[in-house]
């Protein structure tokens, strides 16, 4: 249990947490809680209170003409209230303070049911009055943190002095039940105790006009049939003597008698002082229980309200989720074509060879796709025109990204038919008109500007085949020996070819020949990269083929990637704009500091209580 200025700081705390979330709450939808119970007895009850100086108001309740007057007097050390032999004299309740707590303004606050008037007479209390009066005064007498009440008789004839004692037993932290051998089993008392048991309200029991021997057997009695019928467990009993000479010159005893009535009635005490000595913090704290509960309630308190912006939240985070242009990039991307990363891996060969062998292979190579082109022009002719991979590859991919951008569309529907109120209109804006039209084509426009390999790709390409050089020394060392012998032979077969003086269609085999070997050395060279290590089956081990085998796969995963990262990136500018970012933020909404933050001075606060 923490001290009450302690636990006075979380709840303002709470009250500060729940300010900062409103307009957090409110960017997903959620109505802020003024108006709400729970919300109402934060502001309007516990937080004027928490922060009126520390008073232990204690209420004098009890049935009709039991002396309640009598002992207020006794315990205030002054005639504050005008005592009546006539039945409900007491019509207004009267309010005693220590001179530190005499702020009208403040105990206005307090006891917000009353409208409060100085005291001027002990007669004020007896006047009749329509309206809820209550007479305050500042008793030189009087400890610093207590403040007495006097309330009128909860079982009156007149009505409205029910509903007086009830205010005060709300207002109350302490009840003083006066109870007496007519009184303590009467049925209106017990009703009203009951009520207060029920809120959770510490009960200091006095039997009054008790006579100390003759009674002494029937008090306990007395105090279990109240506690049986009313739920109460008294903090602390006492009797008082009937003695009218005592009662006018305010010497009335106080005997202390145990919680349950059977000590014996020895030296008198004083109540007030003990009153004063109770355990200030904990009562306090009590007093506020009830209210905290239903603030705190998940149901239908704080924890409501956190569970709320939850679900709106969440809604958030559901169409952030089915709207993420990630997801809706995940198409069934097709294949890149072997030829063109065939040809990448080749130019990154090419660059790797030596200065010298790259002289050779590179003019042999243009010389050979030179003299070859009547050859292929030929068999092109003869064949037809043959289908373009790198075409078809490219019409592929354009069919899955205008699939891709129709589901989008399609998602947006649907969220927009059950989204939220807050989500709805946001949905809708992106829908309006022939948005799907128009999108389509631009993303088509978009496509058609990609290059089929970009320099992103290129350098991820690079920097994988460079990793496959270093962890397959073996098969490099072969491929390269392989690319030294053809740069070497390839001068001494043209000087042959020519010295043989073959004509020109001898020359032509003969450089279609060149063609033909630079392509099977380099088909060596990229079917042991790109085909799986096939081309160099006889000299590498079957872990070197393996690895090879992964590096194609991981080459065209990466290149797939890429491209769906370039439409999730297309569609989040192009189509998506702010809304994506809208969603996500109100999905982290419960991982906001101020979400966090009120949770957390609710846990702390049902921690200390």
């Amino acid at each position: 249990m923490c001290n009450y200025q302690g636990f006075a700081d979380e709840v303002k705390r709470l009250d500060r947490a729940v300010a900062a979330l409103e307009p957090v709450a409110g960017y997903v939808g959620v109505e802020p809680p003024q108006g709400q119970e729970w919300f109402e007895l934060l502001r309007g009850k516990l937080l004027p209170q928490l922060d009126l100086p520390p008073l232990l108001v204690v209420g004098i309740v009890g049935g009709t003409n039991i002396g309640k007057s009598v002992l207020f007097n006794h315990l205030a050390d002054e005639v504050a209230s005008a005592v009546s032999p006539l039945a409900a004299g007491t019509k207004h309740p009267v309010c005693m303070v220590h001179p530190d707590a005499g702020d009208e303004t403040l105990l206005g606050r307090l006891f917000e049911s009353f409208e409060l008037r100085a005291w001027q007479s002990a007669d004020d209390p007896l006047q009749e009055s329509p309206e809820d009066l209550l007479f305050w005064r500042v008793g030189s007498q009087m400890p610093r943190r207590l403040a007495l009440l006097d309330a009128p008789d909860v079982d009156s004839d007149v009505t409205v002095n029910w509903e007086r004692a009830r205010s005060i037993r709300r207002a109350a932290d302490v009840l003083v039940a006066v109870l007496t051998q007519q009184k303590y089993n009467d049925a209106a008392v017990k009703q009203f105790f009951r009520a207060a048991v029920e809120a959770d309200k510490p009960i200091v029991a006095v039997f009054n006009q008790c006579h100390p021997t003759d009674d002494r057997e029937f008090w306990p009695q007395w105090l279990a049939t109240f506690c049986e019928e009313t739920g109460a467990a008294p903090e602390l009993v006492y009797v008082v003597p009937y003695d009218r000479a005592a009662s006018e010159q305010l010497r009335l005893p106080f005997y202390s008698v145990g919680r349950d009535g059977h000590d014996p009635p020895e030296q008198p005490t004083d109540l007030r002082d003990e009153l004063a000595s109770l355990h200030f913090d904990a009562i306090k704290i009590r007093t506020f229980r009830g209210a905290l509960a239903r603030v705190l309630d998940r149901q239908r308190g704080v924890g409501a309200y956190l569970e709320s912006i939850r679900r709106a939240s969440g809604d958030f985070s559901a169409a952030a989720e089915a709207l993420s242009a990630t997801e809706m990039a995940r198409v069934a991307w097709p294949t890149l074509p072997a030829a063109a990363l065939v040809e990448e891996i080749r130019n990154w060969w090419h660059a790797g060879r030596g200065d010298w062998s790259r002289r050779i292979h590179g003019f042999y190579r243009v010389l050979g796709r030179g003299v070859t082109w009547p050859v292929r022009a030929a068999y092109g002719a003869m064949a037809g025109p043959g289908e373009d991979p790198l075409a078809t590859f490219q019409q592929q991919e354009r069919e899955a990204v205008v699939s891709a951008v129709g589901r989008m569309f399609d998602e947006l529907g649907r969220l927009a038919r059950v989204g939220n109120d807050t989500l709805r209109p946001r949905l809708m804006r992106l829908l309006g008109g022939d948005a799907r039209t128009q999108l389509i084509e631009r993303v088509e426009a978009a496509h058609g500007q990609l290059p089929a390999v970009d320099d992103d790709y290129r350098e991820f390409l690079t920097t994988e085949l460079n990793a496959w050089r270093e962890s397959s020394p073996r098969a490099v060392r072969l491929l390269q020996s392989l690319d030294y012998a053809w740069a070497v032979a390839r001068p001494t077969i043209t000087v042959a070819l020519v010295v043989s003086s073959w004509g020109l269609a001898g020359g032509l085999v003969g450089h279609a020949g060149h063609a033909a070997s630079e392509l099977a050395t380099e088909a060596a060279i990229t079917g042991g990269i790109a085909g799986g290590g096939e081309a160099i089956v006889s000299t590498t081990s079957e872990g070197m083929r393996q690895a090879a085998t992964r590096l194609f796969t991981r080459l065209q995963s990466r290149y797939a990637e890429q491209r769906a990262g370039w439409l999730a990136s297309w569609l989040e500018r192009e189509l998506l704009g702010d809304l994506l970012a809208d969603l996500r933020r109100g999905a982290e909404v419960p991982e906001s500091e101020a979400f966090r933050e009120v949770q957390a001075a609710v846990d702390h606060i049902t921690d200390l209580q």
